[in-house]
């Protein structure tokens, strides 16, 4: 028999549910979710302890294919909303989020947590309201934090030309663009970059505090010819000077970005190729980036005597292809060629901000191409072929050639270079030059020691939905 104590708390209990439920009113239903990420195992049969390591050169990061990056994964919540007085075909309000999780010097991600050594790197990239089209107009803004990137080289994971992935805002009109960005933060332990912070002495104690530098961005699309589409890019940069309440004078300094991209669409028997080529130069403070970042503020090498880096520059010069033969065959080429060069006088090294002896001159070299054999719809089979070379100040230049096997389940059994999630087997070897090896100029070879080749097997899932 139920004692008068327990009716009471199921009472209790009764109207509490009752009450938290009566609460809750749903009003946008309007949600997505996406997310993109790769997982796997890995090994490293020449280092000792077996850990993988991505046999790229260093400061190219995945220039040079990208199936021996690590663990990663994104999750990407959204939210939209209806506008109340206008056409809602063509208003589209959005809030997104990009939650992004990923491990770090070869650990892997199920075996980690933020509590571990080299372990869970978390961040948030994305977090931003766009509206597009306002009531119906050619209108459209937005405003936070968000991966602003467009057209990359996939297989290398290199956003070559348009990214702007950081705080900040924009306007756009038709095909027209206008962002301001803000990338500062305090983060003293980054080589070959304009620090974004000093030592305020105001209250009497050293204490970091922002530099920050305003990024004004100018884009605008049209297309020439049918099946072309040309993008222009201006950017000018500005970093205030720092003169007061503070143990040195940090200058201010100034820099701009001009640059073309030609993307057209090829016929073939299988639609979906294409070929883009871009060509962009940076300088001064906007002569960024390096270790497979494009962000122009990103500024690379060291400053001149007065603190400033006036004469930097960079060049790059992007091409980027991909072929949809038949049922069959694919193939995706690609080259990249970068020069850069930081404000300081010498051609090799010379003190940073922070009295670092740092390389103040630079060049990439990288070519390559995945093919595609669809042997089934289920199966394919990617192989990759990749020289890349890197050469710091005056130093000769460090090299490497890279092979890859992947033989890849596609479970939705599509045919074409997009088709995702698939499960990758993967095989990859590479020889290094004698620069490579003696300066071990490779995470690979900063774990094995001075070695001819460099060696990574795996098994790594990818996927995206957006």
């Amino acid at each position: 028999m139920i004692s008068v104590h327990a009716l009471r708390m199921l009472a209790v209990l009764f109207f509490t549910v009752w009450s938290i439920s009566a609460q809750i009113v749903i009003t946008n239903k309007n949600f997505s979710f996406g997310t993109t990420g790769r997982i796997g195992a890995a090994y490293s049969p020449g280092i000792d302890g077996g850990t993988a390591r991505q046999i790229n050169l260093k400061n190219q990061s995945s220039l040079g294919g990208r199936t021996d990056q690590g663990d990663y994964f994104d999750l990407l919540p959204s939210f939209h909303f209806k506008a109340v007085n206008a056409n809602n075909d063509s208003t589209a309000i959005d809030f997104q989020v990009r939650l992004a999780f990923y491990s770090t010097n070869g650990t892997f991600l199920g075996n980690v947590g933020s509590s571990n050594i080299n372990g869970l790197v978390t961040s948030v990239p994305e977090a931003f309201v766009e509206a597009r089209n306002i009531v119906g107009s050619n209108w459209s803004i937005w405003a936070g934090a968000r991966y602003m990137r467009y057209d990359d080289i996939h297989i290398c994971d290199y956003f070559y030309f348009d990214d702007h992935s950081t705080e900040g805002f924009g306007i756009k009109h038709k095909n027209t663009s206008f962002s301001m960005f803000f990338p500062a933060a305090i983060d003293t332990t980054s080589a070959n970059a304009t620090p974004y912070s000093y030592e305020n002495i105001i209250t009497g104690y050293k204490s970091l505090t922002y530099r920050q530098r305003q990024v004004f961005v100018w884009e605008h699309s049209f297309k020439p010819f049918n099946r072309n589409l040309v993008k222009l890019l201006a950017e000018w940069h500005s970093i205030d000077g720092i003169h007061n309440n503070t143990d040195r004078d940090y200058p201010s300094d100034n820099g701009w970005v001009l640059g073309a991209k030609l993307s057209t669409d090829l016929v073939t028997p299988k639609p979906g190729s294409f070929n883009q080529f871009a060509v962009r130069y940076g300088a001064g403070v906007a002569n960024g980036g390096d270790s497979g970042s494009t962000q122009t503020w990103r500024t690379y090498g060291a400053p001149d005597a007065k603190g400033r880096y006036t004469g930097a520059y960079s060049f790059t010069i992007v091409e980027h292809l991909l072929l949809n033969l038949s049922d069959r065959f694919s193939v995706n080429p690609y080259a990249v060629y970068i020069k850069s060069k930081g404000g300081a006088d010498t051609d090799n090294k010379a003190l940073d901000f922070y009295n670092r002896e740092i390389f103040n001159r630079k060049t990439d070299f990288a070519i390559g191409s995945r093919f595609f054999y669809y042997a089934k719809d289920w199966f394919h089979i990617l192989t990759e072929l990749h020289y890349t070379e890197r050469r710091d100040g005056t130093f000769s230049e460090a090299s490497m050639v890279k092979f890859t096997l992947a033989p890849t389940i596609v479970p939705t059994a599509e045919r074409g270079p997009w088709a995702r999630p698939h499960i990758r087997f993967i095989a990859s070897v590479a020889r290094y030059n004698d620069r490579a090896v003696s300066t071990l100029y490779s995470p690979f070879l900063e774990q094995a020691g001075h070695k001819r080749f460099g060696t990574y097997f795996g098994v790594r899932s990818e996927w995206w939905i957006f």
